[in-house]
C-alpha cells in the first residue's frame, strides 16, 4: 500500500517551491492564485528540476492546500517502481486556489465510515444541512469580505425556515457571492471567458431549484431522516435546504470553474511554453483531477503550436465539456468546443477517464450547467449538457473508447483524444459526490505511464 504523507500546514511551501510532506523526489510545489500568477521562485524551481519526465499534476475542487499535498503524496507514490530504467522523474504538484467541503468525503482521506455512510443526513453526517466550522471558515477564505453574507447564509441553513421570503433571501446571498448579476465567466461550449447566461440554479426560480438539488441529493444516494423531500406544508418544505446547501456548493464551482481555466491558461500554460524553450528535451506528462483536469487542458492554449514538450495528457474525472474537444457540436454545428483541435498541441495521447459512479458529474454537473431559459432540445439533458469525466470525450471523430483493463493491457494510441472507462477502479464514495474523487489507485498511475511511453 502506498503511503500517504502528513498533511502540509500552512506556509510550509518555501521559496523555492519545494514542500515537506511528499515521499517523491525531486518535488516542486507551484502555486498559482486566481489570476494565474505562480508564487515566489516557484517557476525557476521547475526550470531546474533535474529529470528526463515531468510529471504535472492539478487537483480538483475540493481540496485546500492540505488535501491536495495529501493527493499529490499518494498519487505519485508509486511511479517510482513503474518507469523503466532509463527515466528520471521530476515531480510538481499544481496548487490553485479551490475549496474544500469537509462534509464530502474523499475514499482514502477520510475516515471509513465517513464514506460509506455519507448518504445519512443528506450526506452530511453530524451536520445536516447546518455549515460545519471547517467549511465556513474555508467559504471565508473564498468569498473575503463577506462575513456578513455568510453568516447569514449559514443562519438560514441551520434553521431551515419554512417561509418562502427566507428562500428568496438565500438565492439572493448566493447570487451576491458569485457575483452573477450582469456578469459572466465564461462557457464551457464557446470562447473562453466570453460572457454567457447565469446557470439556471443561480438564475432560477430559488424553491424549484432547491426542489431540484433535493431530488439529486436523493438521486445520489443521499437520504433525508425524518423528512420527506416532497415539497409539502411543514417539514417537506425543510428538507428542501438540503437542495439549498448543494445551492451554495454549486456556487463555489460555478466560480472555481472559471479559474480552473484562468489558471491553466494565464498560468500554467505559459510556463510550460517557458519550459519548452528552455528544456526541449525535458518530456512533460499532465495530469489533472475534477477541475484540475480543466487547468491543465487550457494550459494548451498558451502553448505555442510548434511545441513538443508535452507527451502526454491524462483526465482524471475531468468537470468540463465532453464537447471541449469537438470541432462541431451536434446542438449547434456552426461552433466548436472551447479547447477545439488543441489535443493535436499533446505529442501523445490525451487521455480521459470517466466512471459511471462519479455523481458529481453524472448528477450534479449538468444540472448545474443548464443555462437559465435553455432547452436540452433533442439531445437530451445528459448529451446536452454532460461532463467528460462521466461519459469521456464526445464529437471528436475517431476517438477509442477503451476498458482500463485493455488500455494497460493492449496499450493507448500514439497520439489523439481516447476515452477510457475507468470504473473497474473509480467506484468509491458516498452523497452527494460519489466517486469522484476516487482516484488514487496504481492502475491509474500505470496508466499515465503507459500514456507517456515510460514504462520497462
Amino acid at each position: 500500500m502506498v503511503h500517504i504523507g502528513g498533511a502540509v500546514p500552512a506556509g510550509a511551501a518555501g521559496a523555492t517551491g519545494t514542500a515537506v510532506g511528499i515521499g517523491a523526489r525531486p518535488y516542486v510545489e507551484l502555486t498559482f492564485d486566481a489570476q494565474g500568477d505562480a508564487g515566489p521562485g516557484a517557476r525557476e524551481a521547475v526550470f531546474g528540476i533535474e529529470a528526463t519526465d515531468l510529471l504535472v499534476f492539478a487537483h480538483g475542487w475540493n481540496s485546500d492546500r492540505s488535501t491536495a499535498i495529501r493527493l499529490f503524496d499518494r498519487f505519485y507514490g508509486p511511479f517510482a517502481d513503474l518507469v523503466g530504467t532509463g527515466v528520471r522523474l521530476g515531480y510538481v504538484g499544481v496548487v490553485w486556489p479551490s475549496i474544500r467541503f469537509a462534509d464530502e468525503p474523499i475514499p482514502d482521506f477520510d475516515a471509513r465510515g465517513a464514506v460509506e455512510g455519507a448518504g445519512e443526513g443528506a450526506g452530511e453526517p453530524g451536520h445536516g444541512t447546518a455549515l460545519d466550522p471547517v467549511t465556513r471558515r474555508a467559504l471565508g477564505a473564498f468569498w473575503p469580505g463577506r462575513a456578513a453574507e455568510l453568516d447569514r447564509i449559514a443562519e438560514l441553513l441551520e434553521e431551515r425556515p419554512t417561509r418562502e421570503g427566507d428562500f428568496t433571501e438565500f438565492g439572493a446571498l448566493v447570487r451576491e457571492l458569485a457575483g452573477v448579476d450582469g456578469v459572466g465567466t465564461g462557457d464551457d461550449l464557446a470562447a473562453a471567458f466570453a460572457p454567457r447566461e447565469v446557470p439556471d440554479f443561480l438564475g432560477g426560480d430559488v424553491l424549484r431549484v432547491c426542489r431540484e438539488f433535493t431530488d439529486a441529493l436523493a438521486e445520489a444516494g443521499a437520504t433525508f431522516p425524518g423528512d420527506s423531500p416532497g415539497f409539502s406544508a411543514g417539514g417537506g418544505v425543510r428538507t428542501l435546504w438540503s437542495g439549498a446547501k448543494e445551492v451554495l456548493r454549486q456556487a463555489t464551482y460555478y466560480q472555481m470553474k472559471a479559474r480552473a481555466g484562468v489558471v491553466g491558461e494565464h498560468g500554467l500554460g505559459p510556463l510550460l511554453a517557458e519550459l519548452a524553450g528552455r528544456r526541449p528535451a525535458l518530456r512533460v506528462h499532465l495530469i489533472g483531477h475534477s477541475f484540475g483536469g480543466r487547468v491543465v487542458s487550457f494550459a494548451l492554449r498558451a502553448l505555442p503550436s510548434g511545441a513538443r514538450n508535452v507527451k502526454s495528457l491524462t483526465v482524471l474525472q475531468g468537470a468540463f465539456s465532453h464537447y471541449a474537444f469537438a470541432d462541431s457540436l451536434p446542438h449547434d454545428r456552426g461552433r466548436g468546443g472551447a479547447l477545439r483541435g488543441l489535443q493535436d498541441r499533446v505529442d501523445g495521447p490525451l487521455t480521459a477517464c470517466h466512471s459511471p459512479y462519479d455523481s458529481s458529474l453524472k448528477v450534479f454537473y449538468p444540472l448545474a450547467s443548464r443555462m437559465a431559459g435553455d432547452s436540452a432540445g433533442l439531445l437530451g439533458f445528459d448529451e446536452r449538457w454532460g461532463a467528460i469525466g462521466h461519459d469521456g470525450v464526445r464529437g471528436v471523430p475517431g476517438t477509442p473508447r477503451l476498458t482500463l483493463d485493455a488500455a494497460l493491457r493492449d496499450g493507448l494510441p500514439a497520439a489523439g483524444c481516447v476515452s477510457v472507462d475507468a470504473g473497474s477502479v473509480v467506484r468509491r464514495g458516498g452523497a452527494p459526490s460519489g466517486a469522484h474523487s476516487d482516484i488514487c489507485h496504481e492502475e491509474l498511475a500505470r496508466l499515465v505511464v503507459v500514456a507517456g511511453r515510460m514504462g520497462r
